[in-house]
């Protein structure tokens, strides 16, 4: 897959197949679309996955997140476009002639039924599609996906992730939720309580859902281990920062300095602050245990 960033030099040369949209999360509606786009490279289109970033502080996944699984997707092309001025400020039909048809080459366009863009947000999907004859594309409208009545949106799914109920967010996305990143050094606090745990710092960019301890999935170097993930400042301790905490069963190697993915399965118990270490312990051998039982071992 190739990344390109903005629309500064900006070019694509192959014919290709577009989606557009925010994207953020990458959510059963996303793959609906991107499915529908990739179904066009049968046709000799380059997939193409259009976002734009408009800055938002917490995402549903950070670009690297979403650059990884659009890859492992067989996506051609990534576009990143950060929502600035001259983006913000192009009337709906510049940006479909400047951008989509002379920039990408554009052949097929698809959309959500909701999709809006250009200055004031005034081009539609209904836009595209009146226009497609003009400049030879074909736009393709994709009615939402849904969970029950209610459609599903980025916004759906973050009001489930603040309630703790990653049950209800990983159905909405269709896969768990998950936290990425560097195991670092933490105080080898975990070690001296007989648990050893690996540690990430997340991205300020990254949502978390509230601080306390759930039931996860481990995935290192294409290996699964489930375990349990303290989210939070462990003011047992008394960290100064918001950390992801996991131990997993039966696992004892040396993480530091490698990428893992931690998918965190279902909110166990709030954060706790104990009166002693002692205390501590005995809550957590509880926590690990109802873990084990989760996935029978």
């Amino acid at each position: 897959m190739e990344y390109l960033s903005g629309l500064s030099g900006l070019y694509i040369y192959e014919e290709t197949a577009v989606t557009l949209g925010k994207f953020d999360g990458l959510h059963r509606g996303h793959q609906k679309l991107i499915k529908r786009t990739m179904g066009y490279q049968r046709q000799g289109y380059k997939s193409t996955v259009f976002t734009l970033d408009f800055g938002r502080k917490e995402m549903l996944l950070t670009g690297e997140e979403r650059r990884e699984i659009l890859e492992k997707k067989g996506v051609s092309y990534l576009i990143d476009c950060p929502f600035l001025p001259e983006v913000a400020s192009m009337e709906p039909e510049d940006f479909i002639q400047s951008v989509l048809v002379d920039k990408l080459h554009a052949k097929k366009i698809v959309v959500g039924e909701d999709f809006h863009f250009g200055h004031n947000r005034k081009g539609d999907a209904r836009l595209l599609k009146e226009l497609e004859h003009i400049y030879e594309y074909e736009a393709e409208i994709v009615r939402k996906e849904k969970e029950g009545d209610r459609e599903i949106s980025s916004t759906y799914i973050r009001e489930e992730i603040a309630k703790g109920n990653m049950e209800a967010a990983g159905r909405l996305l269709g896969y768990p939720y998950f936290v990425s990143g560097e195991v670092l050094h933490g105080r080898h606090i975990g070690s001296r309580l007989l648990v050893p745990t690996t540690n990430l710092v997340p991205t300020t960019r990254k949502l978390l859902p509230p601080n306390g301890v759930y039931i996860s999935r481990t995935l290192v170097n294409g290996r699964e281990y489930g375990g349990i993930t303290n989210i939070g400042y462990k003011p047992t301790v008394g960290e100064k920062f918001r950390g992801v905490e996991t131990y997993m069963f039966d696992f004892d190697e040396d993480l530091y300095g490698c990428d893992i993915t931690v998918q965190l399965l279902k909110f166990l118990r709030p954060e706790k602050k104990f009166d002693s270490i002692d205390l501590l312990r005995e809550q957590m051998k509880q926590d690990i245990g109802v873990g084990r039982s989760f996935f029978h071992v």
